[in-house]
């Protein structure tokens, strides 16, 4: 099947993946559609990874010796092949966390500790009702340990933010402003731009939880317009075809140098004295202790591989994937999608309820023939209260997906319906 914008490179892309020529159990072909939720790795990434092991295995930075020489080059390496990835203004500002859960609270967490942005009493802080938890609960605790006060965005019946409270929502008052640029729950890609000006407008910070957008948006932070180039942004490895273990968080240099340290040990600092310590300048400042070094040599390898495809083509394959993935599952009967319903507005991550079936017995049926699906709150329990729902079952494509595969999801879910005598 032929659809305009899909990889034309799409069959050798899928030659890059060994795992998925893998057969399931009953002789069923694997059908992934949770990438979402992880991705699938790239062999390149693979032999990356374990070459650095067999090979140039030493801590960095601290080894005066060829393997630390080595070892310490590779792991640098991939912080510039980041900040490529994202066009970030300065590699220093890419800092390597574990995950995109800890670059957020980082970054809630040293803004209670003190700074010339610490928030305090009487001070706010807005998200938004569709948000992931590593983006609700660091700002909870934030406000629950300052005093400062929660406030956000709610969401209108089609999955998009409702902004028409923006004026009473950001104000003078506000600090922060965090939230996601495309929903893992609804698929909906927000106007980062817009609020991004708003925020900046009344001197509050901009936080945005990328890990959703960095695998499947072009994002050039250098070429934004300042008033609209979020302060902060996170994202995850293992969700743009690189290892778990592995997280990113970009900041403004003046941002970040703003920030206390986050975590105290080895490599963050500059001078250690009984009486009080000094320390390092970024990105050291906030990469205490021996890091993740393999799993960032391995996200390198990961975000190079995707500026080979070229994330606009990409972003078009994807597209292409979700108008037809919408459309193929709005022919079942009883089947509902939650959130937008035009691909132009939306990620691959589509989450539906089918009437009459637990998103759990869904997903168990469709992994009965090889199909991979989430099943559950996606970690977005706000978003789901909000449509009256307790969970759902959620497919996901990412770059190697084809439209058999899709066609496979539809036929799977017909199934699922004729399993439960649905009609």
């Amino acid at each position: 099947m032929t659809l305009h914008g899909l990889l034309p490179e799409l069959e050798v892309i899928r030659k890059d993946f060994p795992i998925l020529e893998r057969t399931l159990a009953g002789g069923m072909p694997l059908v992934y559609l949770d990438s979402a939720n992880t991705s699938q790795k790239p062999q390149v990434v693979i032999d990356t990874m374990v070459d650095h092991l067999e090979r140039h295995n030493a801590n960095i930075a601290r080894a005066m010796h060829q393997l630390g020489a080595e070892s310490t080059e590779a792991f640098e390496s991939a912080r510039d092949k980041v900040a490529a990835f994202i066009g970030a203004p300065e590699r220093d500002e890419v800092i390597f966390t574990k995950n995109a859960s800890e670059a957020l609270n980082l970054v809630a967490n040293t803004l209670v500790w003190g700074s010339d942005l610490q928030v305090g009493p009487g001070d706010e802080v807005v998200i938004t009702e569709m948000e992931h938890h590593s983006n609700i609960v660091p700002w909870q605790l934030l406000t629950q340990r300052t005093g400062a006060t929660l406030r956000w965005f709610g969401l209108t019946d089609d999955g998009r933010l409702d902004l028409s409270r923006i004026d009473e929502l950001i104000t003078e008052r506000t600090k922060v402003v965090s939230l996601t640029w495309v929903s893992n729950m609804l698929g909906t890609i927000n106007p980062i731009a817009e609020i991004t000006r708003k925020a900046h407008a009344v001197g509050a910070i901009v936080v945005v939880d990328a890990s959703q957008a960095a695998p499947q948006l072009p994002i050039d932070l250098a070429a934004m317009p300042t008033e609209e180039r979020p302060d902060l942004l996170a994202f995850t490895g293992h969700k743009v075809v690189g290892p778990t273990g592995i997280g990113v968080l970009w900041g403004a240099r003046a941002v970040l140098e703003a920030l206390p340290p986050f975590l105290g040990g080895g490599e963050m600092i500059e001078t250690v004295r009984m009486e009080g310590s000094t320390y390092a300048g970024l990105p050291h400042k906030f990469e205490a202790g021996t890091p993740p070094i393999v799993e960032a040599v391995g996200l390198g390898a990961a975000v190079e591989y995707l500026g080979h495809v070229g994330m606009e083509a990409l972003h078009a394959h994807e597209q292409a994937l979700t108008d037809y993935a919408l459309r193929g599952l709005q022919t079942i009967p009883g089947l509902t999608v939650l959130g937008p319903l035009e691909a132009a507005a939306r990620g691959g991550a589509i989450s539906f309820e089918l009437e009459g079936v637990h998103p759990h017995d869904i997903a168990q049926v469709l992994d009965s023939r090889g199909i991979a699906v989430r099943a559950g709150h996606h970690c977005a329990k706000p978003a789901h209260a909000r449509f009256g729902v307790q969970s759902s079952t959620r497919m996901s494509s990412y770059l190697y997906t084809t439209p058999a595969e899709i066609d496979a999801l539809v036929e799977g879910l017909e199934y699922t319906r004729s399993y439960f005598k649905l009609g």
